[in-house]
C-alpha cells in the first residue's frame, strides 16, 4: 500500500466500511435501486423501505465497491431512516458539489469521515453511490402521497 493510500484507507474508513454489515440486503423491502460509478466502476444495490408519507423506514444494501464507497454507503444508512426523497435528493447534490469543490461539507451526520477522498477524484463516484442508489428505488415508489 502506497503511502498516500494509506492515509485514505484509514482504520476509521476501513472501520466504517466494515460497518455496512449492519445493513445486509432485504428483499422484503419494497423498492430497489442501482448505481455505479463510472469512475472506478463501482456498485451498489439497496432496498428501501418507506412508510405511507414516502419516509425511509428500513435500508438493505449489497455494495461492490471500495472502502471509500462501503464507508459512504455506511454515513448514509445510518442517517437515512425519516429521510424524503427530497432529503436525499438535496444531500446527494450538495455532495457532489462538496466533492467538486463548489460547497462545504454537507450537512449529512458523520460525512466529516471520508473527508480525506475529497483529495481522490476517482472516488468521488464511490462515494455518491449510496445516494444514487437510494434516489433510483425512491423514484420506483408509486405510493400515493
Amino acid at each position: 500500500m502506497t503511502t498516500k493510500t494509506a492515509v485514505l484507507y484509514t482504520p476509521a474508513i476501513l472501520e466504517l466500511a466494515a460497518g455496512l454489515a449492519e445493513f445486509t440486503p432485504d428483499s422484503s423491502l419494497s423498492l430497489t435501486g442501482s448505481a455505479r460509478s463510472k469512475s472506478c466502476g463501482s456498485t451498489l444495490t439497496m432496498q428501501l423501505g418507506v412508510d405511507h408519507s414516502g419516509f425511509i423506514t428500513g435500508i438493505g444494501i449489497a455494495a461492490h465497491a471500495c472502502a471509500i464507497g462501503q464507508a459512504s454507503a455506511a454515513i448514509f444508512a445510518r442517517a437515512a431512516r425519516g429521510r424524503s426523497a427530497g432529503d436525499i435528493a438535496k444531500a446527494e447534490a450538495e455532495i457532489a458539489r462538496w466533492l467538486m469543490g463548489e460547497g462545504p461539507l454537507p450537512d449529512w451526520p458523520g460525512l466529516e469521515m471520508i473527508a480525506p477522498a475529497v483529495a481522490y477524484p476517482a472516488r468521488h463516484g464511490a462515494i455518491l453511490l449510496a445516494w444514487r442508489a437510494a434516489l433510483a428505488a425512491l423514484s420506483n415508489d408509486a405510493s400515493p402521497r
